[in-house]
């Protein structure tokens, strides 16, 4: 017989396919297409002999889903209802999942009508918190076992008290734990993982410091007994077979399906169920309109935020546009200073650090929407400050200037090291009320030529109170310097909020810039 699982992963609250930029739009992206590709596939493979797993990274990540979480009117279960109409057998927690909190994440759990898997997360008595840590299911006569795991590095990005009293395993000791045992319970042993690769899949050079974030390779290389690994948290497209495991990863926002096909045979002496032939895929859905019935499910809720989104909440003097990501990396722009004073004035601290988070963020045009603020800073991030040393400050530009890299040729670029397999823009720091400069031609490690604090030289000993994202506050993108008992306070309210509050105090903005920060050789 032949076994074909299904897997969607880092949708992230993606439905319509759109991008919300502009109204309109019809992109190859989001559930409502995922619906009718999959529909396809398992038309294809026949319904009796599919497994179909959501991977994680769902209930977070788009104006909808934002829109969802803060509309005291709505519940989880207006975004959730969407997936419950894929007829999933089974999805796995996603890092993002709790971005949140806890209680909405709990309430999207119980909304779901299939199991929600977590092996690796543990509550106070040792078991896994959110339930179950794997399902045993029959299809075709063939009992399949799926072990649910999401990434450790959790507790690196989370608030602490989000994730207070929780213990997240790695994915290798939780596969040593329980594959064995599902060896026993089960035909085929499916890995569904909120994770991805810390090697190249080739080589097996690492791609990435070994934190633990992803451990895929190390799975396959020292864990027996799994059939077929389902990846995710990357974002990456991959369909292959690593060390005889097919393998899937299927982008983000639903651009893709991915399809493991096994062929599998039940020897008659033994009665044990053996892979014959293996074969993994991933499925764009450009090809494919989107669902109706998903369309029509969630009509009216499109229809209230596309007002919301439209809603005008301020105006810019002068040009806040993005016109060239990079040169606004390299050289201050309105937009970013203009992020760092909204962190400065919602914290109190006189130093501010953030990011550019992508290449796609317009800016500000002339007139300010929702749209443009949820577009243009796309994470749930709350801030904390940090009481750091001069030293740990340049440490972290130090940091920052690792993202770029100058070519043979002078040419100032983002490190391509940081760009695949996985896009880091968002690591790559600049800050406000600090005078800096990185000079890319000097050694790593000496590229911070110039660190000065109200008109003085900072001192390696001089304590500093700055204000970046949580994520970087717990020492997200590296930034080891940066460590959750340094925080001295937090701003327990979403940035996208922060922002709209600070321009209902400031309606009219200028689009000014005071060049604090240069970066050397000039672009």
């Amino acid at each position: 017989m032949k076994l074909t699982i299904l897997a969607t992963s880092d949708m992230h609250g993606y439905v319509l396919p759109t991008n919300y930029a502009e109204v309109g739009q019809d992109l190859p992206i989001g559930v409502a297409k995922v619906a009718t590709k999959m529909q396809e596939r398992q038309l294809a493979a026949g319904a009796d002999a599919v497994l179909k797993i959501e991977n994680g990274d769902f209930i977070q990540g788009s104006p909808l889903s934002y829109y969802i979480a803060k509309q005291p009117q709505h519940t989880a279960a207006d975004l959730t209802q969407v997936i419950n109409q894929l007829g999933y057998d089974v999805g796995v927690l996603g890092n993002h999942e709790f971005n949140y909190g806890i209680d909405y994440l709990q309430q999207a759990i119980a909304s779901y009508q299939h199991p929600i898997l977590a092996a690796n997360v543990l509550g106070a008595n040792g078991r896994p918190f959110f339930g179950q840590p794997y399902v045993i299911l029959e299809k075709a006569g063939v009992k399949v076992a799926v072990l649910g795991v999401v990434t450790q590095y959790i507790p690196h990005w989370e608030q602490p008290t989000t994730i207070a009293g929780l213990t997240f395993k790695g994915l290798v000791e939780t596969a040593k734990q329980y594959v064995p045992k599902l060896r026993e319970l089960a035909d085929v042993v499916v890995v569904a993982y909120h994770g991805g690769f810390e090697r190249d899949l080739t080589t097996g050079e690492p791609t990435e410091l070994l934190t633990g974030e992803n451990e895929g390779w190390q799975l396959l290389h020292e864990v027996a007994g799994i059939d077929t690994l389902v990846t995710g948290h990357q974002h990456r497209e991959i369909a292959t077979v690593i060390n005889g495991v097919p393998v899937v990863q299927p982008g983000s926002r639903g651009a893709f399906v991915g399809e493991i096909t096994l062929d599998l045979e039940r020897e008659a002496e033994t009665n044990q169920v053996k892979v014959l032939h293996a074969e993994a895929a991933i499925h764009s859905v450009a090809d494919v309109k989107p669902d109706e019935a998903i369309l029509a499910s969630i009509a009216k809720l499109s229809e209230d935020l596309e007002v919301w989104l439209d809603q005008p909440v301020g105006q810019v003097k002068g040009n806040m546009r993005i016109a060239d990501p990079m040169m606004a990396r390299f050289h201050e722009h309105p937009y970013v200073e203009f992020i760092n004073k909204v962190q400065m004035a919602a914290s109190g601290a006189k130093i501010s650090g953030t990011a550019l988070f992508n290449n796609e963020g317009r800016g500000f045009g002339n007139t300010i929407t929702m749209r443009d603020i949820i577009t243009n800073y796309i994470y749930p991030n709350t801030l904390a400050v940090s009481r750091i040393s001069g030293a740990d400050l340049k440490a972290a530009l130090e940091q920052t200037a690792d993202y770029l890299k100058l070519t043979e040729a002078g040419k100032l670029v983002f490190n391509p090291r940081f760009i695949k397999p996985k896009p880091q823009y968002y690591n790559y720091d600049m800050y406000e009320g600090v005078d800096y400069t990185l000079d890319m031609t000097q050694p790593k490690g000496q590229r911070v030529t110039r660190l000065q604090f109200e008109g003085h030289d900072v001192a390696p000993d001089e304590e500093l109170e700055v204000v970046i994202n949580q994520y970087r506050a717990v020492g997200g993108g590296n930034y080891a310097m940066f460590t959750p008992e340094k925080i001295i306070r937090e701003v327990q309210i979403d940035m996208t909020e922060l922002i709209a509050d600070y321009l209902r105090e400031h309606p009219v903005l200028d689009a000014t810039v005071n060049d604090n920060f240069v970066v050397l050789p000039e672009q």
